[in-house]
């Protein structure tokens, strides 16, 4: 059978306990990156990449998320009396962007769970994964190769990014065989989170996957991993090492930007990244951080 990708589903059920205070009462997934929440970049790349669908997995109290997606007459109709279009412009995108849907995780069992809560929704299709900690910049496509490549092959796509022999114990990590195209690898083993001496290389898995309906399968016989969770890179891991059951897995090597928002620090470093691009806020930012910076001790 031909898998065509036309859905994407975005887990956004974690507690976001690294930010608290902040998000008390706010998803993580709300807080601001520049003047957008992060979880809108995410659903702005799916929809990008053609996917109109898109399923966002919740937890508890993240009400905000589906309020951030629907439509807010009062605040559209002031913004249209004072003739405020720009403003007005920047309300109504996100209401626009896809079709959105939601369900809720219940039990916070780990990534492979949240990912099976969308077996409903999906059906047997081909569909995307996107990580809402991991922002990718417009400007360096990624998910539209990836469904590429799933579509060519009939396989399993994930994305990988070189990272610091020291800094693969943050990621899973993949071992690798080389295709005919250099950006693109089969992907033979995966290690959740090893130490640099165990890990099969320096190729971590980010958040971007796309995934053949028989992950549903493979994630419901996955038993618990790391943390007493079901993590979604053991479920990927059968399938790499066995292609008989949806044609392998294959890694996306990306050398783009990424912003990864997952910690505090991390966040702050994405919102200077992305403001200073930007043509209304750049001039003055670059300027006053090269000032500040001078003054740094």
């Amino acid at each position: 059978m031909t898998y065509k990708v036309r859905k994407a589903v975005i887990p956004a059920a974690g507690l976001g306990t690294r930010f608290l205070p902040a998000t008390k009462a706010m998803p993580k997934e709300m807080l601001p990156v520049v003047d957008k929440p992060a979880i809108q970049y995410v659903v702005e790349e799916a929809a990008g990449a053609g996917l109109q669908d898109v399923l966002i997995i919740v937890g508890r109290n993240k009400n905000n998320l589906a309020n951030h997606f629907d439509s807010v007459p009062e605040l559209e109709s002031t913004l249209a009396g004072k003739g405020d279009q720009d403003r007005l412009d920047r309300v109504t995108k996100s209401t626009d962007l896809a079709d959105v849907h939601f369900v809720r995780q219940g039990e916070p069992k780990g990534l492979g769970h949240a990912v099976s809560r969308a077996r409903k929704h999906v059906g047997n299709e081909a569909f995307a994964v996107l990580l809402g900690d991991d922002l990718i910049d417009e400007r360096d496509p990624l998910l539209t190769t990836m469904i590429s490549e799933s579509e060519a092959r009939q396989a399993t796509v994930i994305a990988l990014m070189e990272v610091e022999p020291s800094q693969i114990h943050l990621y899973g990590a993949a071992a690798v065989d080389p295709t005919d195209d250099p950006n693109v690898v089969r992907v033979t083993g995966l290690v959740e989170k090893p130490s640099a001496e165990e890990a099969p290389s320096n190729l971590a898995i980010i958040g971007r996957y796309v995934l053949r309906p028989e992950i549903f399968d493979v994630l419901d016989k996955t038993a618990p991993g790391r943390g007493g969770e079901i993590q979604l890179t053991d479920a990927l891991q059968t399938l790499a090492v066995d292609e008989s059951i949806a044609g392998g897995v294959y890694g996306v090597v990306f050398r783009g930007r990424r912003y990864d928002t997952g910690d505090r620090a991390d966040w702050i470093k994405a919102i200077i990244r992305l403001a200073v691009d930007r043509e209304d806020l750049g001039p003055e930012l670059r300027d006053w951080i090269k000032t500040f910076a001078s003054e740094l001790d």
